[in-house]
This record gives structure tokens, sequence and C-alpha cells, in this order.
């Protein structure tokens, strides 16, 4: 297999399509004879401040290119995000002002910092082309595309079948993304399994305005911590990039064994047959989950942070250790014997009783290491500790007055 191919081969590793392969081969070919790295794009829109592991998919994909030497630009959309991709969208997006698009901007380029070489990023906003635009320009551009072409879109085209309003800025959506690629001449660019429709329209634009096409590569969509669904916030699925190490950890440790292999392909970049041979040759499934864990936490804080979180997590669930940095709760009398539901709904932190009531009907209480019923009658004295859900501790000591 020549070079070419292996660059291939690596950076089409976990895509779920490409558009198209020999262009791709081509491009990369072409790149080493002349010297000239490629134009690698990611288009984001800010519309939500918070990165989390789905999202590093696509950003996993881009530090690939860029350590083969290829100019990786991320595309801030603050003018296309004041109109909202309207990608899954059964009505008109809320339009954003200019300040919630400056504000979200700021943040996802600190939160995509932690994956991709900011040495080798070419930051830039896509007001820099479109915001000049003037009405010839733009009638020229509406020209490339017909309204029955927009109108495939799945989301237009469901909207106009039940008679939902489409307003006419959105059918400027795909088009404004499009002429990103002209503006910027990108050679490849990258999105989620849902940015298909944008995509090749940018490579239908590219040609009409006498360029060559860009590569489309397409990532799916990575599935949460339940293993079933999209990784998503609402969901609660979710491992969010600035959440503190020890969660980070905790959560990844959480999922379930078949969805390892996925997420080391799509989250660190490794072959698949790589790890089954692993799993297949008897290496304990833990012991590999605690290795993404750690190098996953090792990206976004460090390899201090990444060995500390592992440590930790070994005291407190390997080994059952309570963390030394557990809240401690001052001994009473009063906890010498205290209602089962006292206790918990009076913790630090604890919203209300009902909360704990319904933590304590799921068996998520355990003190001294025992499952707590809920009309049990606890007797706590110093050196007792008290474990709630998966990862909440507290302490138990006398307070010297």
């Amino acid at each position: 297999m020549s070079d070419i191919q292996n660059e291939v081969e690596w950076l089409l590793n976990g895509a779920d399509d490409v558009v198209s392969r020999e262009g791709l081969e081509q491009k990369l070919a072409r790149s080493k004879t002349t010297g000239k790295p490629l134009i690698v794009k990611l288009g984001v829109d800010p519309t939500a401040p918070d990165i989390h592991l789905g999202h590093t998919v696509v950003l996993e994909k881009l530090r690939q290119f860029q350590e083969l030497g290829h100019q990786v630009v991320f595309l801030i959309g603050d003018m296309t995000g004041r109109i909202g991709d309207p990608t899954g969208r059964s009505e008109t997006r809320r339009q954003l002002s200019q300040e919630d698009v400056e504000a979200f901007a700021k943040t996802y380029v600190a939160q995509a910092g932690k994956v991709l070489d900011a040495d080798r990023l070419q930051l830039r906003y896509n007001s820099e082309w479109l915001a000049p635009l003037n009405l010839v320009q733009l009638i020229e551009l509406m020209s490339r595309v017909t309204l029955a072409r927009i109108l495939e879109r799945d989301d237009f085209h469901e909207r106009f079948a039940s008679h939902f309003p489409i307003h006419l800025h959105e059918l400027l959506y795909p088009l404004m993304q499009a002429y990103d690629s002209v503006a910027l001449n990108a050679d490849v660019e990258l999105g989620g399994t849902d940015q298909r429709f944008n995509i090749l329209t940018a490579r239908q634009i590219q040609e009409a305005y006498g360029l060559e096409p860009e590569v489309g590569i397409f990532m799916p969509l990575l599935e949460g911590t339940d293993g079933v669904r999209k990784m998503s916030k609402s969901i609660g699925n979710y491992v969010g990039i600035e959440e503190p190490p020890g969660e980070i950890f905790g959560k990844v440790m959480s999922i379930p064994d078949d969805l390892m292999v996925r997420w080391y392909q799509l989250l660190l970049g490794e072959r698949p047959e790589t790890l089954k041979t692993r799993l297949e040759s008897g290496q304990n499934p833990r012991d590999l989950k605690a290795a993404l864990a750690r190098r996953l936490v090792s990206r976004f804080w460090g390899d201090a942070a990444g060995a500390e979180a592992e440590e930790s997590f070994n005291r407190t669930f390997r080994h059952r250790e309570v963390p030394e940095d557990a809240p401690v709760l001052p001994y009473e009398d009063t906890l010498a014997a205290i209602a089962a539901l006292d206790l918990v709904g009076g913790l630090p932190d604890m919203p209300s009783r009902q909360e704990a009531r319904r933590l304590l009907q799921q068996g998520a209480v355990v003190v001294d290491g025992e499952r707590v019923e809920m009309n049990q009658v606890l007797h706590l004295k110093p050196g007792s500790w008290i474990k709630v859900g998966k990862r909440r501790y507290f302490r138990v000591q006398e307070i010297n007055s």
C-alpha cells in the first residue's frame, strides 16, 4: 500500500462516508508534489456554548490533518449563525444577536483548542466575506442553485409539505455556507452526517465558480454514555470537555463495554481491529476503559490530571476508599440515631426532601458500605461515611471546639 493510500486509510478511519475517496487521494498526492498543504475546513455556527465529546469527533479528525501538515481552518459562522442552521428543525430558529454570537465564538475557540494544535490552526469568521456581499453578488450566488434543489433538503421538504412556514432568509443558509468554501477555496470539509446537504451544496457552488470541488468527509454521531442515543446535554448522557477531571473519568468508566471500541476509534483515532485484537487476547475490558478515560482526561486537562483522576477513581471505586477531599459532616448527637430521609434530605446541596426520597427509593444511598432503606434508622459515628449516587461521598467527623 502506498504512502498516500495509508494516509487515506488513516484519515477515513471512523468516517461514515466520503465524497469522494478518489478526490482525496488526488488532492493528497498533489499536495506532496507541490508542497502546498490542503485547506481543511470545519464550519461551526456558535449556537451553544459548551463542547462535549460528541463534538470532538470531528475535531479529532481535523487534528489528524494537522499532524500531516495540512492547514486547518476553524471557521466561526458568525454571519450564518445569525440565521441559524435549519438542519433538523421543524420551525424557524431564533436569530442570534451579534453579542450572542461573539460570546459563543470565544467559548468555542477556547474549548476546541483543547483538541486542536492552536499553533497550526487558522481561525476565520465568515462575516469577512459574507457581510460585504452586495445585492448583485447575492443575486449571482442565488442563481447558482434552483429552488427545487433547495427544497430537496429533508427539513425544507417536510415543512413545505406540512404547510409550516419557511422564511426566505432560511433558504439562504446552505448557499451562504457553500460560499464559505468558495471564499476559502477549501480542499476538504468535515462535518457530521447531518451536514451532508450543506457540504454537497458547497461542492456544487465551488464548481459553479470555477473551482475544484472540495472533498466532503462525514463523521458519525457519537453515542452517549448510555450506549444507545446520540450524546446530548438535554438527554444527560454527555461528557463535557470542561467538566472536572474526576467527573470525566467516572463518566467514561460508566459506558457499556461494547461502546468502548467505537469511542477509541472516534475520539482517539485508534483502529477498531487493534482494540478488538486486544480484547480477544484476554485483556481486561476494565483496564482498556481506564486507559481510555485517562487519555481523554489528559487531552483536556494534562497528563498529571489524567493520572490523578485514575488514582482517585481507583481509591474510591476499585478499593472502596472514600476520597480525602469528601465534604465533612460535623458529628452531633442527632446522628447517633437519625431517620434515613432526615439524613439524606439534610445533606449539603440536596435540593429537596423529594429528591432525597427518590434516591433512597432507588437504592442510591450507602452508609458505611451498606445500602440504606427508606424507613431505616441510621446510627452514625465519627468515621462513618455516606455515599449518594455514583460519585458523591461525605465523611462524618468530630469537630474539636
